[in-house]
This record gives C-alpha cells, sequence and structure tokens, in this order.
C-alpha cells in the first residue's frame, strides 16, 4: 500500500513569482533535479483543441493556485522502503550512483536522477509534459487526475525497466482501466546513436498523440533527462515552426537536462536528406541542420507521420 503525507505552506509573493519565471514543475517528493521543494502552479483543465503547438499559458482565471507542497512517499515493495537502514535503501542507492555516474560519463550530463523522490516532470507546452519514469500505478492515476493525461509515450528498454525494478505491467495494465493510450518507442539509453535511430518514429507517436487533441501527453524516459527531452525538443524542432537552438533552449529553461544535440541535428539530417551524394553528416559543421528550409521541414513532417502505425 503507498500513502502520502502532504504538509502545505503558502507561499510569499516573491517566491511565487520565481515559480512562474522557471516554467510549470511538478513532482511526487522533491525536485528530482534540485533536492529542494519547488515552488509550483498546476494549470487547471484545459481545452485541449487548440493548437498542438500552443505555448499560450491559461489566463489568471482560469488557474488553479496551490500552495508549496511536499509530499512525502513510501513506495511499494519493489521500491524504497521508510527505514533507512534496510538493505532495499542500500541497493537503491547504489543504483543511482552507477546510473549517474553513467549519465556523466557517457553523456556529460551534469545532472542527477534520484529514483528515491519518485516521479517528477515537467509541464513544457499546454499539451505535451516530459518527465522521469512513473514507478507505480499510483502515478498514473496522478498524471490522469491532477494533469490531464490521455496518453504516455515510454522511451525505455525492457532492461531499463528490469534495473529499477518496475512493474511495467500494472503501470500499462492501470493505463487501460483509465482509458490513458500508452505507447513505447525504445531507445538505449546513453547512446547518441541509438536516440538518433529512434528519433523518427518516437516523434511520429508524439505528433499523432498531440494532433488527437484528447488530452495532455506524457513523455518520459528513465531521468527524464536525455532521450524524452530530446523526443520533445526534436517535436518543437520539426513540427512547431522552432529551429533546433530555440527549441532547445525553451525546453532546458523549464527543465534543467542535458538531451544530446548532436542526435537530434542527425536524424534531422536523415529525414530531410536522401540523396545518394549527400555529404556524410559526420563531415558537416556542428551547426549544420540547426535550421532547416520550409521545404525541408515539409519533407520531414510528411516523413514522420508516414511513421505512425508502422
Amino acid at each position: 500500500m503507498s500513502f502520502f503525507r502532504i504538509n502545505r505552506v503558502t507561499l510569499p509573493d516573491k517566491q511565487e513569482n520565481q515559480s512562474r519565471e522557471m516554467g510549470t514543475v511538478s513532482n511526487i517528493g522533491f525536485s528530482s533535479l534540485t533536492r529542494t521543494p519547488l515552488y509550483t502552479e498546476l494549470l487547471s483543465k484545459q481545452n485541449y483543441h487548440k493548437s498542438p503547438c500552443s505555448l499560450t499559458v491559461p489566463k489568471p482565471n482560469n488557474r488553479v493556485r496551490l500552495s508549496q507542497t511536499q509530499i512525502c512517499c513510501k513506495l511499494s515493495d519493489s521500491g524504497i522502503e521508510e527505514n533507512p537502514t534496510s538493505k532495499s535503501v542500500s541497493k537503491s542507492k547504489d543504483r543511482m550512483e552507477d546510473y549517474n555516474t553513467a549519465m556523466k560519463r557517457m553523456m556529460r550530463n551534469p545532472y542527477e536522477y534520484h529514483h528515491d523522490l519518485g516521479m517528477n516532470y515537467t509541464l513544457i507546452t499546454d499539451n505535451l509534459i516530459v518527465g522521469s519514469q512513473p514507478q507505480k500505478p499510483e502515478d498514473i492515476d496522478h498524471l490522469k487526475k491532477e494533469e490531464g493525461v490521455a496518453y504516455i509515450l515510454n522511451l525505455q528498454q525492457d532492461k531499463d525497466v528490469e534495473y529499477w525494478g518496475i512493474d511495467l505491467k500494472s503501470i500499462i495494465r492501470r493505463c487501460r482501466e483509465l482509458e490513458i493510450h500508452h505507447m513505447r518507442n525504445p531507445a538505449k539509453d546513453f547512446d547518441p546513436n541509438s536516440l538518433r535511430s529512434a528519433l523518427p518514429k518516437a516523434v511520429s507517436s508524439l505528433e499523432w498523440a498531440t494532433s488527437e487533441g484528447k488530452g495532455r501527453v506524457y513523455v518520459h524516459c528513465t531521468a527524464g533527462l536525455g532521450r524524452a527531452p530530446a523526443v520533445a525538443i526534436a517535436y518543437l524542432f520539426w513540427f512547431c515552426g522552432m529551429n533546433l537552438n530555440k527549441a532547445y533552449d525553451m525546453l532546458t529553461s523549464k527543465r534543467p537536462c542535458g538531451p544530446n544535440k548532436t542526435a537530434i541535428r542527425g536524424a534531422t539530417y536523415d529525414l530531410a536528406k536522401n540523396d545518394p551524394w549527400k555529404e556524410p553528416f559526420e563531415s558537416l559543421p556542428e551547426s549544420a541542420f540547426e535550421g532547416i528550409a520550409d521545404w525541408e521541414r515539409n519533407l520531414i513532417q510528411e516523413r514522420v507521420r508516414s511513421l505512425h502505425g508502422t
């Protein structure tokens, strides 16, 4: 059984203003990025038939203001127990240390994932959320009730799920019960080449879900720091009229993370150029394919949409 203890403290106006500047961030527990409470405002229910790329923030009279919330969780038996001296806590810390060491070494990502603090996520646009892995069925209830999520896009491989001891079957079963469409487009963690190959089909799933307009899309990998934000950035780049740097800066300003920009550029090159005599991507300057012409964007959109259901 899981339980939550909620302590609420009303924010001073100064802190409340700072929270708006940071973007809308929410987590089950404390921030896995800073290990300090986040000052958040959750948005009320919205009209999901807006433009898929809408970045509009609801007007104040449509906003539900919440005080600072700290939620302490007791996880399921497959997760972390309350007793800090238990073996499961020690094993979890070892897993987190190994994971963060690999992420810093292979991704050169300075951020860390703290599995013991629970699921955390960030609202990127009106209908797009990027976050870490749901750890238990109750997380699905939270996403449905509090954020209006109607689609979940999971980028994890089976071995990622097994590594953290997640009961994915129970999570998918809860998605079905709540009529949330669960999708998987696995990509190998810490591997830019795997991400580059997986991006077109993952973005295809994301674009389809947003175009359906039935609710928000929750995109996640393990930590929500590499693969998931990369998919969201590629979507903003290819379908929302942004260049790569603008999309990258917009997302990372809301959710501090370090997705691989080269993998996104490589996937863009793969979709926009299919000439047999084209110059190899590796020989191009670093700035290549950070921007694209209108005809290239149209070609990319056509090819990405054609991947849905394949």
